[in-house]
């Protein structure tokens, strides 16, 4: 019975087509940093000088949410540059795993660098496998989650695109709601 109870530091996938997964990741953060956890996110798509919602209110609260990507990954002019701030990413939050600063570390967006290769799931997965805390919650969003990635979480949500405002009535992304 005491085996079931115990505690560890839960690695959490949010994926999928549809909408919620960095959503759900910041209510993980703002549960934590409510709870006196010690809280840090890194976003590997978002440009380093993002102003969305969430970074905003980041800063007005004193919570730490790095953005290390060029934006939009689709629309780089510079796949070599999106590659190596994704590079540059993964190597600020091994920094920030491997610490013992943080009881949660979320890396929103991650599974793209993975999905794309431009990181090694096998590589990282390894590294995690190694290097993370026991106790730390590791949160990881994004689409097309590996397999390995499925394999190696604890938890992991798929959220499901039923309908979109965008596709079904042409409404487009307002912000506060979806940046």
């Amino acid at each position: 019975m005491k085996e079931k109870r115990r505690k560890k530091g839960l690695v959490i996938v949010n994926t999928g087509d549809g909408k919620g997964k960095t959503t759900a990741a910041l209510g993980i953060l703002l549960r934590a940093w409510g709870r006196g956890m010690r809280v840090c996110m890194l976003q590997f798509i978002k440009h380093e000088n993002a102003a969305y919602g969430e970074n905003k209110a980041a800063r007005k609260l004193g919570l730490e949410i790095i953005p290390t990507g060029d934006g939009f990954t689709w629309l780089s002019k510079d796949m070599d540059e999106t590659t190596a701030r994704a590079r540059h990413g993964w190597e600020m939050a091994k920094e920030k795993i491997a610490s013992g600063d943080y009881d949660v570390v979320i890396l929103d967006e991650f599974t793209y660098p993975l999905s794309f290769g431009w990181l090694d799931v096998n590589e990282v997965l390894h590294w995690l496998r190694e290097n993370k805390p026991p106790m730390l919650h590791l949160v990881i969003t994004g689409r097309y989650a590996p397999n390995a990635l499925i394999d190696f979480a604890d938890l992991v949500t798929e959220m499901q695109l039923i309908k979109h405002p965008f596709a079904e009535q042409g409404i487009r992304a307002q912000a506060g709601i979806e940046f």
